[in-house]
């Protein structure tokens, strides 16, 4: 893709469930974001880091359902394939491929169910973000709604820049 808009893009909302808050905005999916033939973890930290969002590690998914709730997540499938579950246990299951790249807005639910082998993820945030990891855990929620309402809207789009999709639907 060499230009994000939003007919490549898999948007899905998902609603707070009760354990998990989800978001109010859409996760996009971004099918192809690098054709799979140029995509590599170096590819993907490029993209990411021309767009704004610095990318920070290079692993999976986790198998369990967690959400961060100090920042929205970029996650760029670098190798191998996966079906990732987004928006918590009543959520919905997504297959993934390398070239893919997941925009997860703070506080939603995620998770891997399946993948190859191969399977590797490059992840990325907006500046100055710090990340945490939550499970939905008793005692977690009330911390985690109140540092959610204080994420900032990201500048720019991890894969489209200023003019991406990111900057169209999230609002």
């Amino acid at each position: 893709m060499t230009e994000a808009n939003l007919d490549d893009v898999v948007l899905e909302g998902f609603e707070d469930d009760g354990v998990f808050p989800n978001s109010r905005l859409p996760t996009l999916i971004y099918r192809q974001a690098l054709p799979m033939a140029a995509t590599s973890p170096e590819a993907l930290e490029a993209l990411f880091a021309a767009n704004g969002w610095p990318p920070q590690w290079r692993a999976g998914i986790y198998a369990f359902h967690h959400y961060h709730s100090t920042t929205h997540e970029a996650l760029g499938i670098a190798a191998g394939s996966a079906t990732v579950m987004v928006g918590g246990p009543d959520g919905r299951a997504f297959d993934v491929g390398q070239g893919d790249v997941i925009l997860l807005p703070a506080g939603t639910a995620h998770r891997r169910l399946a993948a190859s082998p191969d399977f590797l993820v490059v992840g990325a945030y907006p500046p100055g973000a710090n990340w945490d990891v939550l499970k939905g855990e008793p005692g977690e929620r009330e911390r985690a709604l109140e540092n959610i309402a204080r994420v900032p809207m990201p500048t720019s789009d991890p894969v489209g820049g200023k003019p991406g999709p990111l900057m169209k639907v999230w609002k």
